[in-house]
């Protein structure tokens, strides 16, 4: 079954309230920390998911609320893939994922492995960008590669 477009636009809003906004550099601490902008902070200590992905064959993580990680199986499971497809589509995004939570301080601690993954050393510069239902942590040089890609691509919607 398909989501229709309707149905992934009411999928999409559900997870932006507020959304995500901006792109700013952030610098990653010796410990592999970095301060989350205050309007991006969980309330009451609720976790949230890294998610190591790629954008432009470069790699990056994505920040996703329990709702926006829930949201991405629920598009899974509506989807017309047999079983065993769902199951392993579940099942690598669970494995790409890690549970994180923004201290007291307000710093989220990226893992080493995914901080490796993602080629973010310590005490570097890093680039928060918004995404609007979800945010991403990029090393400095690729989101700047990335950007540039973005930027040179069509705008036929006119939004740009």
């Amino acid at each position: 079954m398909y989501l229709s477009a309707r149905e992934l636009l009411i999928l999409y809003v559900s997870t932006t309230d507020p959304p995500y906004l901006g792109f700013k550099p952030y610098a990653v601490d010796p410990k592999y920390r970095f301060a989350v902008p205050p309007a991006w902070r969980t309330e009451n200590g609720e976790p949230l998911y890294l998610l190591y992905s790629r954008t432009n064959e470069m790699p990056m993580l994505k920040v996703l609320t329990r709702q926006g990680y829930m949201e991405r199986v629920e598009i899974v499971e509506k989807s017309d893939k047999d079983e065993a497809t769902k199951r392993q589509l579940k099942g690598r995004l669970a494995m790409l994922c890690r549970e994180v939570s923004i201290n007291e301080q307000g710093k989220m601690l990226i893992p080493k492995d995914l901080s490796e993954r993602a080629e973010i050393k310590p005490d570097s510069e890093i680039m928060l960008v918004g995404r609007h239902g979800h945010y991403e942590v990029w090393n400095r040089v690729h989101f700047e590669r990335s950007e540039e890609l973005e930027m040179n691509q069509h705008d036929d919607l006119g939004i740009f």
